[in-house]
């Protein structure tokens, strides 16, 4: 049990010192509810865990793409002028 609970730290620590803050958007949040629903699931909280860090960085991207695109729509500067 302690090995299991070392490897996930340090995993976690190796993934911490990689990542920026902006690209782990999405992904602590998923990772924790993908951890907990792992564990009740059959004992597979890392599983769940990377499971739910993809999941959440996929949501978080999609998200932020979709506000972009709001923005860039209502923009006046960006629609086009009225043929005349």
């Amino acid at each position: 049990m302690n090995s299991k609970i070392l490897a996930v730290t340090l995993c976690a620590l190796a993934l911490a010192g990689t990542a920026g803050g902006a690209s782990a958007k999405g992904c602590l949040k998923g990772a924790a509810v993908g951890a907990v629903a792992g564990h009740y699931a059959g004992h597979h909280a890392v599983i769940g865990a990377v499971g739910g860090c993809v999941a959440g960085r996929h949501l978080a991207n999609k998200k932020a793409a979709d506000q972009a695109a709001a923005e860039h729509a209502a923009d006046p500067a960006t629609q086009a002028a009225p043929a005349k």
